[in-house]
């Protein structure tokens, strides 16, 4: 990419949650990613999920308190970390909030007890929220640092949905239909 306000490729994956950004309001762990598109936007870039053998999701991870206030650098960080993609940020999608699991916990403001105003991920794990990015990819790294660990491929609207669904990831299919990917077969039952 070449916008000089994004950091340079790691070559390591950024591990733990010690630095992980959580909206103050909800309790929710913030994510960011990246639906990456080819230049006909006919496929977008799957990868294979490291904790979940056999399913396949699209890049992404924590927002991480360093990253400042501007989602896209940790989209492109997560991207590059998990994929190995770069390319061209076209646009920011809307918010996709996770409804899998408990939900999130909050914050009580002011109430004078310890801890107060903060989030404990220890304690309950909150659901997420997600901030995807748009990319159109112009490289493809045959080395990045997740490599060792995920597998990638290119799919179709209908490959890529019928994914998600099969990985009870009804977050990221709403993720992908806010994108510009093109639509095949939409209409297949899954």
């Amino acid at each position: 990419m070449s916008n000089p306000n994004l950091p340079s490729k790691p070559t390591e994956s950024r591990v733990g949650r010690s630095n992980q950004r959580y909206n103050p309001e909800t309790g929710s762990r913030m994510v960011a990613g990246c639906i990456c598109l080819n230049d006909t936007k006919e496929k977008v870039i799957m990868i294979s999920s490291s904790v979940n053998k056999g399913k396949w999701v699209l890049p992404k991870g924590g927002i991480e308190l360093d990253e400042g206030e501007d989602y896209v650098v940790s989209a492109v960080r997560e991207t590059w970390e998990e994929a190995g993609c770069e390319g061209t940020i076209t646009s920011k999608l809307p918010v996709v909030l996770d409804s899998r699991g408990m939900k999130a916990p909050v914050l009580h403001k002011g109430d004078g007890k310890e801890g107060d105003g903060e989030f404990d991920p220890n304690i309950v794990i909150p659901k997420s929220e997600f901030h995807f990015y748009e990319m159109i990819v112009k490289d493809l790294s045959t080395e990045w640092p997740e490599q060792a660990s995920r597998e990638r491929r290119w799919c179709t609207y209908s490959e890529a949905k019928h994914e998600l669904v099969k990985s009870k990831r009804p977050e990221l299919v709403q993720a992908l239909d806010s994108s510009s990917i093109v639509r095949d077969n939409e209409g297949e039952a899954y």
